[in-house]
């Protein structure tokens, strides 16, 4: 199933559509809070909104009809992220992927449309407790996509792959002594390349030492070093299939 049959099946239960889903243009944090003590990105400062642009009518004769809504989160939550990202496809389906924190129970990985929440992985559990994303991709080319992210990079440090289903989200693999955070950096390292042999998940070893290159097989995760860890040019140096 390709993100697109996925979007279609699940965001809109399988009905026939007469004109495309709504496609979002872009998505932004709004209304700045200090209302969680974290700072994991490096300030005190969290997000309790995102607005969102989209083109209500993608597949309609004439201009784009633009429309904006704003999401905004109860005062127990918070976007704990840095950007929101927009998951898409070569036919204009779209979704929004953005960490969502709760105040008690920590972050989530959280799949949102231009106006509501489709779907999240379970909280962590625990205030103070994180997770880093590492990106979207149809990891073990099945067509199915799945989502990957590093849970605790600065403590357990464990990658998660998550796989689409009508259900929900659905835990497939996860592997330990991976990261691709520390705290304070105000950006995440890595994400998934592919130099023409299929997706990868990069992140550095949880020593810091090594660039690593993780595949999904469909059935578990098998990582290789790839390059010694010199900073955040290695990292970018392997994402873009330069090493």
């Amino acid at each position: 199933m390709r993100l697109a049959a996925f979007i279609a099946a699940v965001f809109w239960a399988g009905a026939a559509i007469a004109t495309p889903p709504n496609q979002i243009l872009r998505a932004e944090f709004i209304e700045p809070t200090e209302r969680y003590d974290h700072g994991v990105l490096g300030d005190a400062i969290e997000w309790g909104a995102m607005r969102v642009t989209f083109d209500a009518c993608p597949g309609c004769d004439g201009a784009r009809q633009i429309r904006q809504t704003i999401i905004r989160l109860p005062e127990s939550r918070v976007f704990e992220d840095l950007a929101p990202r927009i998951i898409h496809d070569e036919f204009g389906l779209t979704a929004i992927m953005v960490v969502e924190t709760d105040l008690r129970l920590g972050a989530r990985l959280a799949i949102y449309s231009e106006d509501r929440l489709y779907h999240a992985t379970p909280f962590i559990g625990q205030a103070h407790r994180w997770l880093a994303p590492i990106g979207a991709a149809d990891l073990d080319g099945d067509g199915v996509p799945e989502i990957a992210y590093v849970e605790k990079p600065h403590l357990s440090k464990v990658l998660k792959v998550w796989r689409f289903t009508e259900a929900g989200l659905a835990l497939v693999a996860e592997k330990s002594g991976l990261t691709n955070h520390r705290i304070g950096e105000d950006y995440i390292s890595g994400g998934i390349r592919d130099c023409g042999a299929g997706p990868e998940m990069v992140t550095a070893d949880g020593n810091w030492r090594y660039v690593m290159a993780t595949r999904f097989d469909g059935k578990r995760l098998v990582s290789r070093i790839v390059a010694p860890f010199r900073g955040r040019a290695s990292m970018d140096s392997v994402l873009a299939c330069e090493t």
